[in-house]
């Protein structure tokens, strides 16, 4: 969801766009392909955003935008490792939604069986 609000002055429109901050455990697929397509060698210090959340801690994330939402996303050591072994054709199109934690957990579930 965004808003639009008339700027008055000069009869324009501003678009406010959905902020989303995502953790490890909660990237989808189609956010970490988002990622990848971004930073396809990685990312550098430089594109690190540092933040204070609601509990005052700083957090480092990188971003990606859609049409209607800006997605940052916490950097970690499992995001870099996720993001260069990401490859689309391991992932249906219906599991684009759902985080990879549960994806890979549901994977490993089929292998054992």
């Amino acid at each position: 969801m965004f808003y639009i609000y008339p700027n008055k002055t000069t009869n324009h429109q501003i678009f406010i766009m959905k902020r989303v901050i995502v953790d490890f455990r909660k990237l989808t697929p189609e956010i970490l392909a988002m990622l990848v397509d971004k930073y396809p060698y990685g990312y550098d210090d430089d594109q690190i955003i540092k933040f204070k959340n609601a509990q005052n801690e700083t957090v480092e994330a990188v971003e990606v935008r859609t049409d209607d939402t800006i997605y940052l996303v916490k950097v970690s050591t499992k995001l870099e490792i996720s993001m260069a072994a990401f490859e689309e054709d391991d992932y249906d199109n219906d599991d684009y939604q759902e985080p990879i934690v549960d994806l890979d957990a549901k994977k490993h579930l089929d292998e054992e069986e």
